[in-house]
């Protein structure tokens, strides 16, 4: 499908082959966050748009781009399924691709992400959310979809500032205290299960406690602690990724 608007102000339409339609007549209702691990933003650029890619690799898009100096590309319209998330789930969710927009941020996997980038980020966030009515709960990463394969956009991403700003969600200041019955034993992953991280077969608790704190508690190390499930408790509580 070649267009010459695209759906983000300011964006550069390069359109990329790697693009169908969202299956069963779905609409996107979860944005999903990746790194490229890539040397430069336009390198991931070319890949992205790559039909016939090497040997062993898989032709990938994604809907948005966004550099370290804030450049920002739109390579599949937003109504369409971009080819991003693989193999994984979010709730209920198992065909992410045909419910999700992607958005790829040019970084390495290991270093903060630029002003420019993030402020980007940020204002594509808006509008992606306010067109689609996504809530800030379903502002996800790659790896809460897929934390045995996944780590982006990985420990150095601010998830925190995001939710600052209503575009994503954050424990708030009392969550680890373990008020109202948090923090109990037994509970840490059903109350995962609740917030939306999957535990199918394949997938181990270790992986899934590794991908809920490099998303909320990066500094965290060793076993699950009360402070752990004191904080999946009040995500469960507060966003319920199965609502009614």
């Amino acid at each position: 499908m070649n267009r010459a608007t695209p759906d983000a102000a300011g964006a550069l339409w390069c359109p990329s082959a790697n693009v169908g339609d969202r299956r069963g007549g779905a609409l996107p209702d979860i944005i999903v966050l990746h790194f490229t691990a890539m040397a430069t933003a336009e390198a991931a650029l070319e890949r992205l748009c790559d039909e016939s890619p090497p040997e062993g690799l898989f032709p990938v898009s994604c809907h948005y781009l966004i550099a370290e100096d804030g450049r920002l590309w739109q390579l599949v319209p937003e109504a369409r399924r971009a080819w991003h998330a693989g193999a994984g789930a979010w709730g209920d969710v198992e065909d992410v691709n045909s419910r999700s927009i992607g958005i790829e941020l040019a970084n390495p996997g290991d270093t903060p992400f630029a002003a420019p980038q993030m402020a980007r980020l940020e204002a594509l966030l808006g509008g992606i959310m306010q067109r689609w009515s996504i809530p800030p709960e379903r502002v996800i990463g790659h790896s809460d979809m897929a934390p045995v394969r996944k780590v982006d956009p990985g420990p150095k991403f601010d998830w925190r500032r995001l939710a600052l700003q209503g575009l994503s969600v954050w424990p708030e200041p009392g969550d680890v205290a373990g008020e109202d019955g948090a923090g109990e034993d037994g509970t840490f992953f059903s109350d995962l299960a609740r917030f939306g991280y999957r535990h199918p077969e394949g997938v181990s608790e270790e992986a899934l406690l590794a991908a809920f704190r490099m998303r909320f508690r990066p500094w965290a190390t060793a076993a699950e602690s009360p402070a752990d499930r004191a904080v999946a408790r009040a995500l469960a509580r507060r966003y319920p990724v199965l609502r009614g």
